[in-house]
């Protein structure tokens, strides 16, 4: 009920009382009584729209119990969608040793970078679980066959998922001799050198941090097998190369260990 409604009863029932003993003309008295009838009325006015108001929400609210319900299921399906397609995605999963000699996208390659280590959260988070989030990894592309790309060597830096050209001209066929000539890391249209340095994680976890660097690569490189089955690449992944030789090719750092070697190419 309006405020000037309450305060317009309360002032007309303090006349009215103490009126009646003092003799109130009937005039006044019926004006008194007219405006009560219209303060009673506005208020079962108001009590009404309070009413109607109340089954609105209760409306709204009944709606909003049946949205998140529904809600709640499609979120349900989502999720044995999402579960299906990773299913998928872990059935089809192969090492592919022959490609088409065919360009890969940016696009794609930006794709697979940041599968093994893209930013996923605002403190830094990354695809790709590590012991004590100290994110050892690093990740070097070695580029002959991409689209709107220069062939060469480039470090791809995950804040911002850019790429920073090492070396430049086509490696491959280098980076295939010191992997003891496997032809699929030159027939690749794209190599990934995952490299780690041990010494950020080893300040807390000491011997086992090796372990657990290692455990990362695995975890990294997985998501890019996954995310190349995604986008209907190949890809294999390659442990056996002479590790000094590939350091000296790829330009890392004396920190920076070798791990990986990751062709991808389409394929035939």
């Amino acid at each position: 009920m309006p405020k000037q409604s309450s305060v317009l009863l309360l002032i007309l029932l303090l006349l009215l009382i103490p009126g009646c003993t003092r003799g109130v003309p009937t005039e006044e008295y019926t004006a008194l009584e007219a405006q009560l009838a219209e303060a009673n009325a506005e208020l079962a006015q108001t009590k009404a729209e309070l009413a109607e108001t109340k089954a609105a929400l209760d409306k709204v609210n009944d709606e909003l119990t049946e949205t998140e319900a529904a809600l709640d299921e499609a979120n349900a399906d989502l999720v044995k969608v999402q579960t299906s397609c990773l299913e998928v995605l872990l059935s089809k999963r192969r090492s592919i040793r022959d490609y088409a000699d065919s360009p890969l996208t940016r696009d794609e390659v930006l794709k697979l970078l940041w599968a093994g280590q893209g930013i996923t959260g605002p403190m830094g988070e990354r695809t790709a679980p590590s012991a004590g989030a100290f994110y050892p990894l690093r990740v070097y592309l070695v580029v002959g066959n991409v689209e709107d790309m220069a062939p060469g060597i480039y470090k791809y830096q995950p804040d911002g998922e850019k790429l920073r050209r090492v070396k430049e001209g086509d490696m491959r066929a280098d980076l295939a001799a010191a992997a003891y000539d496997q032809r699929w890391v030159e027939e690749g249209a794209i190599d990934i050198v995952i490299a780690a340095v041990y010494e950020e994680t080893m300040g807390r976890y000491g011997g086992k941090a090796v372990r657990y660097v290692h455990l990362e690569a695995g975890h990294a490189a997985q998501n890019i097998c996954l995310e190349a089955t995604a986008l209907g690449l190949g890809l294999v992944t390659v442990g056996a190369f002479d590790d000094a030789a590939v350091a000296d090719l790829v330009g890392l750092s004396p920190e920076e260990n070798p791990l990986y070697i990751i062709p991808v190419g389409r394929k035939e």
